[in-house]
Parts: C-alpha cells; structure tokens; sequence
C-alpha cells in the first residue's frame, strides 16, 4: 500500500464499529467495549495497510462475505490480542503451583497408581507460560519424571505467538523473573537470547484453539490444572459464563484452574471451590 492511499484510509463510524466489534465477538468471543472504539480502530488499521484496503467498510465486508477470508481472520486475531507476558509471571501463583497443587496432585494419582499429569495453558501467548509449567514439573518430579507421562497442551488464538512459541527462543525481557539456577538448567545461550533446553520443550504440545470454539474445546478433557490467565478479560460475562464452565468440565476431580490475578469468577461461576494460597487463589474441582 502506497502513503498516498495509507493517508487516505476513512476513520471508523460507529455504525462500522458495532459491526466489526460484533463479527469479533461472535467469531472469537473477544469483546470491544463502547470505549474500545479507537483501540480497535488502531490495531485493524494495520489490517487494513496489509491487505491494500482503504476503509474498515471494505475491510468489514471481506471479513464477513470472502470466502477466502479465513487466513485474514486469524491475522485479525493476531492483532486484536495482547501477548503481553513472561517465565514465572506472577510468582505467588506459581508458588502455590509448585509447593501445593502439583504435590498434591502427584500424591493423589500415586495412591490411584495413575501415572499421568496433564496440564494445559489455555492462552498460552508466546509459550512462557507452558515452558514455566514443564520448568516447575521437571524440578518437582526431579529423578522420578521417567516413571510419570507427562503431558503440556498449550494453546493460542494467536498463530503469531504459536510461532514463537515453537521457536522457543527468548531474550532477556521474558527471563527477568527467573533465578540464576533455573536459567542456567534449563535454557541454552544462543547469541544475547536463550533457548529451552528440549526436556522442556518437548512436553509441550502448542495448537492453535479459538476458545470460542465450543466443540474443539468440549474435546479438551482430563486435565488435572488449567492456566487461563489473562484470558478472560477479553470476554463479556456471557462468554465468560460459558467458557468456565466448559473449563470446569475439561478438569479431572481435584484439578485446580488458575486465571490471572485481576480476574475473578465472582458471578461468574459458583461450581468450583475457591482456595486460598499465600498471595494468590486457586479453583478447585471438587
């Protein structure tokens, strides 16, 4: 797209706002407030420059009518999410992960003579957050990890962030939170970045997951603790409503379901038992 017709692209009526707020929403779940009007409008403009388009009419009409628009609806994804994140993000809860939850899931499935843990990162952005988990799962298994099947499934709307995930490759903005010890274990110096070492990086499964995808996420079963941090304020309380319950149905018995510390499930659902940890809460499926 030449300047000429990048300066010439129209502003957003509100008319236009509604509609592409809305084809969002129903495609994704994620919702854009009244007062998201210019936060919107900025992030699809560069949609707009990519695809030589010059006003979010045009734009809204191929979203809504191209039958060969769908490799443009996951580029719309990419922009309108935030993968905004690091290892060890949030230390209480990982804390609680690593010297409650996982502990106590571990001696549950040994006194069932279960040998499977499954976690799943529901929004697992550029993968520092399932890398953390296998990190944290590695470290408390210690000797004991050949004996367990261990199974990371991470997943993003975002196939950007599923890419870098993929690579596995960090610099050190991501690795500001992790101690000298753990760096030194478990990441590989290429260059001024680090990579995961691969007993990590291999027990991750990254996918590509629309959590507005009713029936793909109905699939998503037999987990004992789901990460969806900073997931769920994209979504309106209907969404939300719908979403965490399907995440109620995906845990085992005694699964655990962590969401970001500024969220909360209050009115939102009363099936799970909330646990208080030091600094941070849990969900308990009882």
């Amino acid at each position: 797209m030449d300047e000429s017709m990048a300066g010439s692209c129209q502003k957003m009526t509100d008319e236009t706002f509604i509609l592409l707020r809305d084809f969002i929403y129903e495609q994704s779940g994620i919702y854009f407030a009244d007062n998201k009007k210019g936060q919107l409008e900025a992030r699809l403009g560069l949609r707009l420059k990519a695809n030589n388009i010059p006003d979010y009419d045009k734009y809204y009409y191929l979203l809504k009518y191209d039958p060969n628009s769908s490799g443009e609806l996951r580029s719309l994804f990419d922009s309108v999410t935030t993968n905004e994140t690091s290892f060890f993000r949030s230390p209480p809860q990982i804390q609680a992960f690593r010297e409650k939850v996982l502990p106590e899931v571990i001696a549950r499935k040994e006194k069932q003579g279960d040998r499977q843990i499954r976690l799943w990162s529901a929004g697992c952005s550029t993968g520092e957050e399932p890398y953390t988990m296998g990190i944290v799962l590695k470290q408390i298994l210690n000797d004991r990890g050949a004996d367990w099947e261990v199974k990371i499934v991470a997943s993003d709307i975002s196939e950007k962030a599923l890419r870098s995930a993929k690579a596995a490759v960090y610099g050190d903005y991501s690795l500001r939170s992790v101690p000298p010890e753990v760096k030194q274990s478990f990441f590989v110096a290429e260059g001024s970045s680090y990579r995961i070492v691969d007993n990590v990086r291999t027990l991750v499964d990254l996918q590509y997951l629309n959590l507005n995808d009713a029936r793909r996420v109905q699939i998503m079963k037999g987990f004992d603790v789901i990460f969806c941090r900073n997931v769920l304020i994209y979504f309106d309380d209907e969404a939300k409503k719908r979403f965490v319950a399907q995440l109620y149905d995906c845990l085992n018995h005694g699964g655990y379901l962590f969401i970001g510390h500024s969220e909360s499930l209050h009115n939102i659902s009363r099936a799970f038992k909330l646990v208080h940890f030091p600094g941070a809460l849990g969900y308990k499926k009882e």
